[in-house]
């Protein structure tokens, strides 16, 4: 399951979860409420990790391209460079995106 389906199954149960909770203190329901706390509070944590996974993915692509490009500019090989400095902004902007 990729990141960003994690990050939206996390989504949803957290939204079920406020729904349930509402619909627990609207109803003067205080078990409903309280599910619907923990359903919320389990959907923030799926997010959360899903988030890190994000950063540490990012991190390791980043470290990867900043490996290439510099092997690239080593032993003079343009290509080589350019690819791994792609790779390296394309690292920074997962972990950015999963802040």
């Amino acid at each position: 399951m990729s990141i960003e389906s994690k990050r939206g199954e996390g989504a949803a149960e957290e939204l079920g979860g406020t729904i349930k909770k509402v619909a627990g203190k609207v109803l003067g329901n205080e078990q409903m409420e309280a599910e619907g706390r923990a359903k919320e509070v389990a959907g923030e944590a799926k997010q959360e990790a899903a988030k890190a996974a994000g950063r540490t993915e990012g991190k390791i692509e980043e470290m990867v391209g900043a490996v290439k490009n510099r092997i690239g500019q080593v032993i003079d090989n343009e290509q080589m460079a350019a690819e791994g400095k792609v790779k390296e902004i394309k690292g920074e902007a997962k972990q950015k995106a999963n802040e």
